[in-house]
């Protein structure tokens, strides 16, 4: 699995998250869910999730908060934290599993909202945190109606034999890809180029969390 930035800035990146959302909801007083869509909709989301060392590294999750809300002067209400709160778990614990599975945080918000990963805290904050993301996975594959190149090839407006036609790649084994019947994770390079290339997007493109 391609994880999305290099290891060493896990561990930072999971605490800028999760300080950032426990600085927004407890000392802000802002709502989650609000500050979270505010989250997704800055620039400092796709470029958090890229691992960009200026918003791991070059900032504390204070000083993200105050980038996505537009005010630096209310920095003076910071309070640190006596105990780590259950939004500071959800935002830890969500870093992981973006860093894990290369997922976007808008592709992860469009199955699971951050008020139902809030709503894991209990029980998955005492176990491990592969526990949280297994769980995570096999909500993310059960609601998501489609895989990557079913969604891709639609959006191309291409049926399956005119994929396979422009991609020399047989019909029955892009029905298996879409079916799941094979996974595209482990399909030879050669297969996912031709497929990439035809459908004119990148490989990653094509990949699946799991």
């Amino acid at each position: 699995m391609i994880h999305a930035y290099d290891k060493n800035y896990l561990s930072k990146a999971q605490n800028n998250l999760a300080s950032m959302l426990d600085f927004a909801v407890y000392d802000l007083e802002e709502d989650l869910s609000h500050f979270y869509l505010k989250f997704l909709q800055s620039k400092i989301c796709s470029q958090f999730e890229r691992g960009e060392s200026t918003v791991i590294v070059g900032k504390s999750g204070v000083e993200l908060a105050l980038d996505i809300i537009g005010d630096e002067t209310l920095a003076s209400k910071y309070r640190p934290a006596a105990n780590r709160t259950p939004e500071y778990w959800c935002g830890w614990a969500l870093a992981y599993f973006q860093w894990q599975t290369n997922l976007g945080f808008k592709e992860i918000n469009n199955y699971i909202s951050i008020s139902e990963i809030l709503a894991m805290y209990s029980p998955y904050h005492e176990m491990d945190i592969s526990q949280f993301c297994d769980k995570m996975i096999e909500l993310y594959n059960k609601r998501k109606n489609n895989t990557n190149l079913k969604a891709l090839r639609l959006d191309a407006g291409l049926s399956q034999s005119e994929l396979a036609e422009i991609s020399d790649i047989p019909v029955r084994t892009i029905q298996q890809y879409e079916q799941n019947q094979k996974n595209i994770n482990a399909a030879k390079a050669e297969t996912v180029v031709k497929l990439a290339k035809a459908l004119n997007c990148t490989v990653e493109a094509l990949m699946e969390a799991v």
